[in-house]
This record gives C-alpha cells, structure tokens and sequence, in this order.
C-alpha cells in the first residue's frame, strides 16, 4: 500500500498522487471496526517517522486494542484517538504525505496545521483536551465536546500509544509487589487476596498482575463483555456471577498459596459494602473503575449496562446524580475495610474525589497508590517505558526480552516480569512490551534497541513511549503527585517542561493533555514517543530523550526534597542550579 512520495521542494505530495491518497486513506480508516495497523517493512509514510505514529494511531483503533473502536474510544469511558472520522481521515492523511522538515500540529484530535520544522523536530505536536483553568470543568468540557471543538484524549490513547490492557500490566504488578513488600515484607502474594472492581483498558490489567505477583483476586465488573474480553485474553482465570462462589474460589486459592483471579459480574458500589458487612477480609483493597468519568464511565446501582447508556441518552444530569450516588456506597464500603485493617488505596481514578462531591466527608482517609507504594521509584525516575513492533512480528519482542535480561540482570522485579510476560501475556494489535525502568537504564534500554534494529536481528524500527503516569510528566493532585513533601501537589509547570523538553531533544512526536486518569480540571500531563530505526541520527535522539524525559522526573522530586531523588541526580550527573550548595 505504500503511497508515491514525488512532490515540490518541501516534499508535499503532487496533484497526480491525490486519488491513490485517498484509496490509501479509505484502506487505512474507511471502515472504523476493521481498523489494523500496517506490518512489515515497507513504508507507506515518506519516512520512518511518520510511518511510525501512523502505525500507532491505527494500532489504537485496532478492535483487539480499543474499546469502542466504531466511536474512535480507545479506553478509560471516553478517551479517544481522533476527534471525529472526518479528523481520523485528515490526520491520516497528513501522515501519509508530511515531509521530513515538517511538523503535524493536532488540536484535540483534529489536524489543524502542518508547518515546515526541521528534521530534528517531532513531527506530530499534539494537544488534547486543554481548557483555561476557569472553565476546566466536565460541565464545560461537555458542552465544548457536543458543539464538536474538543475531545477527551486520556492519556495515551490521545496520544497514540495505547498498546492495550498490557500498558498498564506492568505497572499494575509493580505497584501489588511493592504494596506486598511494604506490608507483608515480601513482593511475593502467594497466600494473598485482593478485592477490587473494574475490568475495563485500565482495569482489565488487575487480575493478570496480581496473579503474576502470586496473589488470589476477587474483580467485581459490571459489565459482562469485559469479563469475557479478560478471559478471552487470559488477563482473567474464572468468571461468576455469585459472590459466595467468587469468596470460596479465591479462598480457596489463597490457602493453597496458589495464585487466582475470578471476576465477579455484579456492581462494585453494591457488593463491595456488602461483602465488608458480611466481615469478609481482603489484604488489599482498590479500585480501578472509571470513575474519573462517571457520566461515561461508572453504572448507577440498579441499571443493566443497557439500561445505563439509555438513561445517559436521556438524562444525563439524572444519570450523574445516580452515579455519585453509587460511588458514594461503594467509598462508603471501602472505608469499612479501612476500619477492618485492611490495606485500602485509591488506584487513581478518582473514586475518592468523585465520593467527596457527593457527600463523602472522609474520602481520602486511605491513601492514593503512589505516595503509598510508587514515590520512591519516582525519585529515580523510574516509571513505565514501553516498546511495540512496527514489524508486526512478535519475534522482534522476544528477541527485545533477551537482550534487557542480560543488559538488567540484577533488577529481580524486572527478571520475573520478562520471564513471566512471553509466557502470560497476549499481544492486542502491534506486538508491544512494557516494564519499568530508570534515568540510565531507559537510555540505554533504547541504544541497545536501536542497535538491534540496525543489526537487522528486529525486522522493522521499534517504537519507544511510555504512559503518562510517569516520574516528571504529570501534574495530578488525586494521583501522582498527591502529598508532594512540599506542598506543590497542584504544580503544573513540571509537565509543561517535561513536553518542551522532549520537544527540544528530538522525540518523534510530544503530546499535552489535561484530565486524564482523573478527569477534567483534575490533571496535567505529557507523553513523548521516539523512533529506534537503527540509523545513527536515531541512537543520538534516543540518548538525548530518554535521558531527558525520566530526568525532569528526578529533578521534580529533588526540588520537593526527596533525598532519593538528590542521590539519584548526583549519580547522573544532573545539574540542578540551586541546589549546587547542597552537592558541595
């Protein structure tokens, strides 16, 4: 399918090539539930680094990948990749025919610019969702998205580098394991159980991760298709619609020290209260329904999920008083396990913020997951990296998995995930891998890529990105950046830096959007990707970016005052001009 690519001196297609654009265009995207990724090596962009965020934005619309693919909604209730199809089409289209000094600038999901750049720029800029901070309401943000001038891109699914459930898999288990070694001493769950709600993009991750970590997990979804999506994907091992059946499966596992994961079809803000009534005791409990939406994203007690999407198409104010309603039993229950001894913590999805509006005095009673478990791990910049195939071919992961086991040997958490990852884990579109690494090692994670590319031993460039929920790209009050030691929770220059920053060195394309994770007016964030094509311009950038991007991160947590964080800098090499006193 590959498009001619002749044209004038800024490279833009000729008029003699706009008919086979607009079959490539129809091909790509014309039938929004067939939707697939292009493979292989050849080229259907003018270059590598416009191939590459082609590939991923159709990757994201894939219906192995999105949730709702027929309305552009990759993930998380409403998150999506273009704004309209007529946009989907004209940013393919942008795509197909951009030169190598030009740059696609995205506003919300619409193309509405193409500059001449340099070939060190990215070529696609991206913002979504961004509002003044008067008007940064989902009231507002509503009414601007029905009269067609925005959308809600999420986080990477706006940002075209969602790679499916497994994006957040990793992280999932970092954060079980590190919840496991806090309490129990110990990252190993074996003998474990964990209650939590929610099997959507975000949440599906939560039963193959805790099993992954050795636990037993009981996951109460009120939809039953996600369900079956989970088990289908083997991200789930048994489903039920009977809550004693559910406590004696996972009981039973717990005592056996055998790990364990039944999704319970039912609705959390019912059963939740009524299994911590019943006195039934979990080690852990969380949450990762989509509350940080609830008009699209939380189902009132009472209603089918049928019945849901009519009265959202109805009533939608009746709809969100409901669903506060619904939030507000099931914090309510949440609070009981706190007061049992349970190890509750909010998964950042905004169930606490959601339950104070309606009433719920003492929400945020029990803690966000990163001030908990994940913060030191930022002080290091250590934080979710991820890698997809633009080959297609899974060997090229596998062959990825390899080398990081030898280049990381020491890392024990890392050894087990990419031991256990090939074996559990199914790819959703483009073959992808994700784990968590540090300042240093994401850099040279991604040369030692790129020298994989170049050496032909991985068929086709390799895209490098990460998830938003990162060490210096996000400003989130409700999550990452929740209990900041000085105060500077609500900061938002940090990811606005950390987006210029990536601009500055090179990355492929550099996005900033705002309520992802959490919703409208609660976040501010970044996400950056960056091409390994094996070429030696590609080992330059990859150097520059990956060592910039997790270093905002770093220096973000020193200037907070985080003694891990001014290790880690020392140790780097990062200079952060006012603290050059201290390093004396």
């Amino acid at each position: 399918m590959a498009v001619p690519s002749t044209g004038g001196p800024r490279g833009r297609v000729a008029l003699s090539t706009v008919d086979s654009i607009e079959r490539a265009v129809e091909a790509l995207c014309g039938d929004l539930s067939s939707i697939k990724a292009p493979r292989g090596s050849e080229l259907n962009a003018r270059s590598w680094a416009t191939e590459a965020p082609l590939r991923m934005l159709l990757n994201n619309l894939d219906a192995e990948v999105a949730e709702r693919p027929e309305e552009l909604v990759v993930y998380g209730g409403s998150g999506k990749a273009a704004r309209n199809p007529e946009a989907l089409r004209a940013i393919v289209r942008s795509l197909l025919t951009l030169g190598e000094d030009e740059t696609l600038l995205v506003q919300s999901g619409k193309p509405v610019g193409v500059f001449r750049t340099h070939p060190g720029a990215p070529r696609v800029l991206i913002a979504n969702s961004l509002l003044v901070p008067r008007w940064a309401t989902w009231e507002e943000f509503r009414r601007l998205e029905a009269e067609g001038l925005t959308m809600f891109g999420q986080m990477t699914a706006g940002s075209w580098i969602y790679i499916g459930t497994q994006g957040i898999l990793q992280g999932t288990y970092q954060t079980f394991a590190a919840a496991g070694q806090v309490h129990f001493g110990s990252a190993d769950l074996a003998g474990r159980t964990i209650l939590t709600a929610g099997l959507g993009g975000m949440g599906g991750a939560q039963p193959l991760a805790a099993t992954l970590a050795g636990a037993a997990i009981l996951c109460v979804e009120v939809d039953p298709t996600r369900i079956r999506r989970r088990l289908e994907t083997g991200y789930l091992d048994r489903e039920t619609d009977s809550a004693d059946e559910a406590l004696r499966l996972v009981r039973k596992a717990a005592a056996e020290g055998s790990a364990l994961s039944v999704g319970l079809l039912g609705n959390a803000a019912e059963i939740v209260p009524e299994l911590a009534r019943r006195g039934e005791c979990f080690d852990l409990v969380t949450d990762q329904t989509a509350a940080h939406d609830p008009l699209t994203g939380y189902v009132p007690v009472g209603l089918s999920v049928e019945e849901a999407s009519a009265l959202r198409e109805s009533d939608p104010g009746e709809y969100l008083r409901r669903a506060r309603e619904s939030i507000a039993l099931h914090v309510e229950g949440l609070l009981e396990y706190v007061r049992a001894g349970s190890y509750v913590f909010d998964y950042g999805n905004n169930l606490r913020g959601e339950a104070r509006e309606a009433g719920v005095e003492d929400a945020f009673t029990y803690p966000g997951f990163v001030p908990a478990y994940i913060r030191p791990l930022f002080c290091r910049g250590i934080g979710p990296f991820r890698w997809a195939a633009l080959s297609g071919e899974a060997d090229d992961i596998f062959v990825i998995d390899e080398m990081l086991k030898g280049l990381f040997p020491d890392d024990e958490l890392l050894q087990r995930w990419l031991q256990l990852a090939p074996q559990r884990v199914q790819f959703q579109g483009l073959p992808a891998r994700i784990c968590w690494l540090g300042l240093g090692a994401r850099a040279e994670a991604g040369l030692a890529i790129n020298e994989l590319v170049r050496s032909g031993r991985v068929k086709a460039p390799i895209v490098i990105g990460r998830d938003h929920l990162d060490s210096g790209s996000v400003a989130s009050p409700y999550r990452e950046t929740e209990a900041m030691r000085d105060g500077s929770d609500a900061i938002a220059d940090w990811p606005i830096l950390n987006a210029l920053l990536n601009v500055a060195t090179g990355a492929t394309w550099v996005s900033v959007h705002h309520g992802g994770g959490v919703g409208i007016g609660n976040s501010i964030h970044a996400g950056m990707v960056v091409v390994a094509d094996g070429t030696d311009d590609a080992a330059e950038r990859l150097e520059r970016v990956l060592t910039a991007d997790p270093g905002t991160g770093v220096l973000r947590h020193l200037d907070a005052g985080y003694e891990e964080a001014v290790e880690t800098a020392r140790r780097y090499g990062l200079e952060a001009p006012m603290s050059r006193s201290d390093e004396a």
